[in-house]
């Protein structure tokens, strides 16, 4: 079930490219110009993922897996990877997938962004996360939902079904998602149906991965992680390294089919060194916090992981004071 990796990959890598989906932009474009339009993308996606994962654990497909607990390095890393985000020009999938389109500055930031979170959880960097591994949380499941020992989620904190705050949850990101009103946008294709293609991939994902013997839904960083590890180490391939050559192959098709591969380099030669500070602090900050916007936000956020939920407000408070700092002190 290995090669599954490489087939999302290539769906999830063409979804991405043809919605233009980034959530740098989804985060930053909120507080920048007052625009919902990729962030409601997000917000559905997560509501739709989060009955979806639910079901799929329900019948036994998967056993969610929330990410351990540890909040100094869960806010710490997301800040920092919020901050990250915004000088790479893109979050850990949007550098990912836009390297098939021919944009040199996610070369470089998701060079700098794969390597650092190598660097961090193998290598020379790996004592600061080690460092605060101390302060890690887990709790030990009865609920078949999930594996045994996960991090803690709303439902193991109040002590109910993990149905309960799913459903609860999910209600209330779709009365923000159809309730308030969208920004207008020129778009290849319907936000709510690209919405709904992404969720169905993440669960499909995860089921797939768990099937391969790796226990976690869609996740980038250490898929960048794995795909380092295979380069620098000679293992093989696996289901996750096979995922990042997916999305970029996809994304590479996509582009060329539709036009929109073109090799762009930046005017100021230093924009490669603002993007590669910035791969480098979301390399950092994602190992630090267990995940980046795909396996916080996307994946962890419907389970409804404290970790993730912590890390998701961080990503957005970083990525904002990133964004007033280069763009709105004057």
């Amino acid at each position: 079930m290995v090669w599954t990796g490489l087939l999302i990959g290539l769906i999830f890598g063409a979804l991405l490219q043809r919605g233009r989906v980034c959530f740098n932009s989804a985060f930053r474009d909120v507080k920048l110009i007052k625009d919902n339009y990729v962030f409601k993308i997000g917000i559905l996606t997560v509501a739709l993922s989060m009955i979806f994962f639910h079901f799929a654990a329900q019948f036994g497909w998967i056993r969610m897996s929330p990410p351990t607990f540890n909040w100094i390095s869960t806010i710490l890393g997301a800040f920092v990877f919020g901050m990250g985000m915004v000088l790479a020009g893109g979050c850990a999938s949007g550098v990912t997938y836009r390297i098939g389109e021919g944009l040199t500055t996610a070369w470089m930031a998701a060079f700098a962004y794969g390597l650092t979170a190598f660097a961090a959880q193998r290598g020379a960097l790996s004592f600061i996360r080690n460092g605060l591994s101390s302060f890690n949380v887990t709790v030990a499941n009865e609920n078949e939902m999930y594996t045994a020992v996960t991090g803690p989620t709303l439902s193991s904190l109040l002590g109910i079904s993990p149905w309960i705050p799913a459903l609860i949850v999910a209600a209330l990101l779709l009365w923000y998602v159809f309730g308030t009103k969208t920004t207008p946008r020129k778009s290849t294709m319907d936000w709510r149906l690209l919405s709904v293609l992404l969720a169905i991939v993440a669960v499909v994902a995860y089921i797939l991965s768990f099937a391969a013997g790796r226990n976690y839904g869609l996740g980038i960083t250490g898929s960048w992680v794995a795909l380092w590890n295979s380069f620098l180490t000679g293992a093989k391939l696996n289901w996750a390294s096979l995922l990042i050559i997916g999305i970029i192959v996809g994304a590479t098709i996509t582009a060329v089919v539709n036009k929109e591969f073109k090799l762009r380099m930046p005017k100021q030669p230093s924009t490669y060194a603002k993007v590669l500070l910035g791969g480098f602090l979301m390399g950092l900050g994602a190992t630090l916090a267990g995940g980046c916007n795909i396996g916080h936000f996307l994946t962890g956020l419907p389970m409804l992981g404290i970790s993730s939920i912590l890390a998701s407000v961080f990503f957005i408070l970083g990525n904002w004071a990133m964004t007033w700092f280069l763009y709105e002190r004057e």
